[in-house]
């Protein structure tokens, strides 16, 4: 099809360049660090960024005040520059938020002037950004003179009007660019709030090693902040986690990580100006977000053709309009949120209307927009609202639902907003519904600009039978398609995770489902016969645990707390109290073929729960009518969230039942009535995001739209195809973090043809080596890669690692060899990871439970060494290039309660077994959790009797001790001691030890005039005093309370 427009002459200033030549000379060329950094400052120097030799503070506070007064062509006079400088630039109550909110939303600060009138000074020009200066330093020193806990030096800073807004990491080629990472990580706990603090106005960082470059934002999300000040090892997964890092791609998303060309593209200067002020979103919860290069390109497209189509008048047709195929779970609502955010910045549009396909779905964009800025968008419950807001003209953004647009449309003949320049986003907008509203839409708005955002576009190959043919394939409703951004895309750059699929045959003549097939009654019958319905069930029941993780995997994840009033309360009117807690494993969805069929499983599964309490899940299920057995086009069926009419009799007294199961498992109170069905669903919704439910059964409800990032598993007995299947698959494949590497389907029919069909066609012919994962026999013997690299297996590892680092062995001598040991354990971890969930393994496990704990015993020790090596300021260049797993060393963990049941099992043979005493060292020695608490639990061996309960006992003694090791503390450093145990209940409560800010200070006695110089030495010793007692009893005994009896 030939494009709408064609443009004679484009501008080169899109901020993603649309095709990118790499450049013949590579960094590779550069072996030395110093020399990448050379030839990385030239490049930019061509660019237009001016070097400067600044080392120290103070050279760098004078250029930013010359700095400022160019950029607001204003001379400070020098009390003023010093108010200025000490209340809004570097004032000691402000950290890494408020720093960032100053850039992104606060970027003029108000000047008292010597006069008493005050002047407004700019930090930024956000709107002619050529008008801010860039300047380059590098080497700059900042030390323990200015408070930094240890001596740092910062490779290389980008300033812009003389504050430090970009920061570049670098490490010689050949070493892990994660090393990079680690260090800023560093950075950020030990120094860049030192002095004057001027380094938490970094807003991006870029980490490379010449040949992988890639970047990431400040994340000011709380715990990022909590995670760098904190020293602790981080728990779970923030968004400040390595898996969080983009690589920068040019508009066809081929990735550009070579940092001579990263630096040709990402730095030069429009597109690192228009990143900083057009492309980063500070969030209601103070996280800074950075789009993501295919994010940028979709945004800038829609606005170029809005600005094209205004030129020409060609508004109000197809001409203007177009859509965007990002795959599921590649942030389409953040892109969807920036266009309309800029679109209602063109002069000439008055309002963007973004329309979904669903009650529950305008509800979960109104709280993500709500997310990216408090208020930035309207929602509506009726139609009269939506009414009132295309009427109001502050109203810019407005998000509704088709239904409610429709009864508009019908309701209005004439309306002043049909005559008005407005866009009109549809999102998911394959739907089938949108012919008969596009239609509406069409005759009614006379100046509409119209974009559609699908993850699943309808091709002339998947569109079935439509009932509008004008609108048949999402190109003839929508018009060009403006970027795309395919699975296949999102797996390559690691934003959603490939998927593991698994054929369970469930029947002798289980031959591939065709199209052809016809579906007579027979094979209905056949697929809800009962011994198969039990089959499967079983099967579930059975690989629960081993699919799931549950019992085996550990996370910490911010839950929910407040479930039920957040889902009974009109939207928005309950805040959401989170509490981080660990969690294990993952949930899982069960998609079905019809409502007998969900209702057959939902008995199945309780009789064998009942007669077997050790296969207890907790499961719910959810319908609302008959879905069709097959959908004719792959598009799964909507059911209704907010209604069960539709259903008979028979199947509503069913639901209802169920949802009293339900009431009594959560202590919630829901039928199938109205509202009350909706509060279910939205009950049902949350506790699945919470991890609260194990197993949900579905017909076509949360199969699409639904996001749950701690699901990881769907187990299909539906015929899914096309859309539905890559949807309905894709509800497993969010990142959640470094335990979680795929999304698990278990087919119970043989969906082989359709799940290949459909993943070439929504990814490319050659995506199925991409998107699927490898068999066991590949991960356990070794298999050649898509670009033909051969990739060693399970086997081959294990059988290195006792060859080269044999137990028998006291020790591994030498760095290099040490360093070796550490790479080949980590990758033996991380293929262990993967294998766990594959049947086969058990039997196959090559090494034994003793040596694994043996090995991780050694893991932990090098660890422990290298990390005092640093500390001591011994480490040399070999120690900044490991990485160590430690999120998976968590996951073979050794938890306190099979410690306990270690030291049961001791006491039964009344003290005879050494072998369990050595079981129990080896066991504490592998847990990087309980080796802080190694003293204690000895302890508590030595000295306990015969007990009955040793859980009991070991809560009493946890208690005694931790009463005896604080009051201790307080005596020492003389701390208040109510403020003291209020500030660690907090700290037992989130999870950590906050030292930023004036807390610590609030514990201390108060200074006194004589000798008070020390008083920075000794907050650093209280903060290492009580960071130890932390580490020591967190996640152990009974909760920590303020008040001495507070015990549960």
């Amino acid at each position: 099809m030939v494009p709408y427009f064609n443009i004679v002459a484009e501008t080169n200033q899109n901020t993603v360049v649309t095709e990118y030549e790499p450049v013949k000379s590579r960094s590779d060329s550069y072996e030395s660090e110093a020399a990448l950094e050379r030839e990385f400052i030239r490049l930019l120097g061509e660019q237009g960024y001016t070097y400067l030799p600044i080392h120290s503070e103070s050279v760098l506070i004078v250029n930013l005040r010359e700095r400022l007064e160019e950029l607001n062509k204003y001379k400070f006079s020098d009390s003023e520059w010093e108010r200025f400088f000490n209340s809004s630039i570097a004032n000691p109550n402000d950290h890494i938020v408020e720093k960032t909110a100053k850039i992104q939303e606060d970027f003029v600060q108000v000047l008292k002037r010597d006069d008493n009138m005050t002047k407004n000074i700019m930090l930024i020009d956000r709107k002619n950004i050529h008008n801010n200066r860039l300047q380059v330093i590098n080497q700059y020193v900042i030390g323990q003179a200015e408070g930094a806990t240890y001596d740092n030096r910062y490779d290389v800073t980008i300033l812009v009007n003389g504050l430090p807004l970009v920061h570049v990491e670098l490490k010689r080629r050949g070493v892990a660019i994660r090393e990079a990472f680690n260090q800023i990580e560093r950075y950020q706990r030990d120094s860049f709030w030192a002095g004057s603090g001027l380094f938490e106005y970094v807003q991006i960082f870029v980490i490379s090693n010449g040949t992988n470059t890639k970047y990431y934002s400040n994340s000011t999300r709380s715990n990022a902040i909590k995670d760098a000040t904190n020293r602790s090892p981080k728990k779970g997964k923030t968004s400040n986690s390595f898996e969080f890092t983009s690589f920068w791609a040019d508009a066809n998303n081929r990735p550009i990580p070579d940092l001579i060309d990263f630096t040709k593209t990402f730095f030069a200067r429009h597109t690192l100006l228009n990143i900083l002020t057009r492309y980063c979103v500070f969030t209601s919860e103070n996280m800074l977000m950075v789009m993501r290069p295919y994010q940028i390109t979709a945004t800038e497209r829609i606005l170029n053709r809005i600005e094209i189509a205004h030129n020409y008048k060609k508004y109000g047709d197809i001409a203007g309009g177009g859509y965007i195929w990002h795959t599921t779970g590649s942030g389409k609502t953040l892109t969807s949120f920036k266009t309309a955010r800029l679109a209602t910045q063109l002069p000439f549009i008055s309002k963007v209307l973004f329309v979904v396909d669903r009650k529950d779905l305008d509800y979960q964009t109104m709280k993500e927009y709500d997310r990216f800025e408090k208020g930035s968008a309207n929602s509506n419950t009726s139609t009269k609202i939506l009414e009132k807001q295309l009427r109001d003209p502050k109203a810019h953004i407005i998000i509704t639902t088709i239904q409610k647009l429709s009864t508009f449309i019908k309701k209005n003949k004439d309306h002043e907003i049909y005559s008005r320049e407005i866009v009109i986003i549809f999102d998911e907008c394959h739907r089938s519904q949108f012919g008969d509203m596009h239609d509406a839409v069409v005759k009614c708005f006379q100046k509409y600009y119209m974009f559609g955002f699908t993850g699943t576009p309808i091709f002339p190959a998947n569109a079935g039978a439509r009932t509008n043919p004008k609108y048949f394939t999402t190109e003839q409703t929508f018009g060009d398609q403006l970027h795309t951004y395919t699975i296949v895309d999102a797996i390559n750059d690691k934003n959603v995770l490939p998927f593991r699929v698994d054929y369970i045959k469930t029947m002798d003549t289980d031959a591939d489902i065709d199209d052809e097939q016809v579906w007579d009654i027979d094979r209905k019958k056949a697929f809800e016969a009962p011994e198969r319905i039990s089959l499967v069930a079983n099967y579930i029941l059975d690989h629960f645990d081993q699919k799931t993780y549950r019992g085996d995997k550990t996370y910490v994840y911010n839950t929910l707390t407040n479930i039920s009033e957040v889902a009974s309360a009109d939207r928005g009117k309950v805040e959401e109290i989170k509490q981080k807690q660990r969690l294990s494993g993952f949930n899982s969805i069960f998609a079905v073929a019809s409502v007998p069929m969900a209702k057959l499983y939902y008995d199945e599964f309780r009789k064998t729960i009942k007669n077997d309490p050790t296969k207890d899940l907790k499961i719910a299920v959810i319908y609302s009518y008959a879905a069709n057995e097959e959908e004719v086009d792959g598009i799964l069926d909507e059911e209704n969230s907010e209604d069960t009419s539709a259903l008979d009799q028979n199947d509503r007294d069913f639901l209802e039942s169920a949802i009293q199961d339900y009431n009594m498992m959560f202590h919630t109170n829901y039928d199938t009535s109205g509202d009350k069905f909706q509060n279910y669903y939205k009950d049902v919704s949350l506790r699945m995001k919470n991890k609260e439910l194990d197993l949900l059964i579905v017909v076509n409800m949360f199969l699409t739209g639904f996001d749950a990032t701690t699901l990881n598993t769907l187990w299909v007995d539906k015929n899914l195809r096309m859309h539905g299947l890559i949807q309905a698959f894709s509800r497993t494949n969010r990142i959640l973090n470094s335990i979680k590497t795929f999304g698990n389907i278990v087919c119970f029919r043989n969906l082989q043809k359709r799940v290949d069909a459909a993943i070439s066609l929504f990814g490319d012919k050659n995506a199925g080596g991409i998107v699927l994962m490898q068999s066991f026999k590949d991960y356990y013997y070794g298999y050649e890669s898509v670009d033909g690299k051969p990739m060693p297996g399970y086997v081959d590892m294990v059988e290195e690692l006792t060859t080269k680092f044999p137990l028998s062995e006291p020790q591994i001598v030498g760095e290099q060899n040490q360093k070796d040991f550490i790479a080949l354990f980590g990758a033996i971890l991380r293929m262990r990871n993967l294998l766990v969930s594959f049947d086969e393994f058990k039997e196959k496990e090559c090494l034994s439970e003793r040596d694994l704990q043996d090995y991780l015993g050694r893991y932990q020790d090098l660890r422990d060494e290298w990390k005092r090596k640093r500390e001591n300021g011994e480490s040399t260049d070999i120690i900044d290039d490991i990485v160590f797993e430690i999120e998976l060393i968590k996951q073979i963990e050794i938890n306190i309660d099979y410690i306990l049941m270690l030291v049961k099992k001791y006491h039964d043979t009344h003290c005879e077994d050494k072998e369990v005493l050595i079981t129990i060292r080896k066991a504490v020695d592998a847990s990087p959790e309980l080796r802080s608490k190694k003293q204690l639990i000895e302890a508590f061996i030595a000295g306990v009797n015969d007990v009955e309960d040793v859980m009991n006992e070991w809560n009493d003694y946890v208690y005694q001790q931790r009463e005896a090791d604080l009051n201790q503390i307080i005596q020492d450093e003389k701390l208040k001691p109510e403020e003291t145990r209020k500030f660690l209940e907090n700290a037992f409560r989130e999870g950590e030890v906050k030292t930023v800010g004036t807390d610590i200070d609030k514990l201390m006695p108060p200074v006194s005039r004589f000798g008070g110089g020390n008083r920075a030495k000794k907050k650093q010793t209280i903060i290492e005093k009580l960071k130890a007692f932390f580490e020591k009893y967190f996640g152990i005994g009974s909760m920590f309370k303020s008040n001495a009896e507070g015990r549960e």
